[in-house]
């Protein structure tokens, strides 16, 4: 398989990053969710946290090569192709997804730094990036909790597009970013 994206799909690299960040971003919910069944201050709960910061911020380091592969590396085309308006929004979709994976980590970071909590990274103890405020960690926490149940809807409307542009329209566009398939 092609490193490379070319005219008709997506490279090997791209097809990879894409998968890798939806396994992250289903372990960062999950671990989140998870930490519900333990008892508040028990170490498999504080465990799970901690994972869900430090995947969190995987997220947050690998959505730059994710934008820097897109934006260079070109994107394939649709066959057969769709109308403007389905590109617009796919464009907006699309950007919605990235301003997410962007700012819910830093919106993680932001919170843990108010709260004057450690920000732990695979061994690391990564910098505060905010003085510690209470109050406006409990406010950056809120939004954290909104925009991730946001992302739910983002992340299912993107994955129903796919399917969609599989199965009723059945143009090419899921099967671009399908691993070991051609065109």
């Amino acid at each position: 398989m092609n490193m490379k994206n070319t005219a008709d799909r997506y490279g090997s690299l791209s097809i990879a990053m894409h998968w890798l960040m939806l396994l992250l971003l289903v372990a960062v919910y999950a671990t989140i969710l998870l930490r519900e069944g333990y008892e508040k201050g028990s170490d498999p709960r504080e465990a799970l946290k901690m994972w869900h910061f430090m995947l969190g911020l995987s997220v947050f380091a690998l959505v730059f090569v994710r934008i820097a592969l897109r934006f260079f590396g070109g994107t394939p085309r649709i066959v057969p192709t769709p109308p403007h308006w389905q590109h617009l929004l796919a464009a907006g979709m699309h950007l919605a997804l990235y301003l997410f994976l962007i700012g819910m980590p830093l919106l993680g970071w932001l919170t843990l730094s108010a709260s004057g909590k450690p920000i732990p990274f695979f061994g690391l103890e990564l910098p505060a990036i905010w003085p510690q405020d209470k109050g406006f960690a409990d406010t950056l926490k809120d939004l954290h909790e909104t925009i991730g149940e946001i992302g739910y809807f983002l992340v299912g409307a993107h994955a129903l597009a796919a399917l969609y542009h599989h199965y009723i329209v059945r143009d090419n566009t899921l099967r671009r970013m399908l691993p070991g398939r051609s065109a």
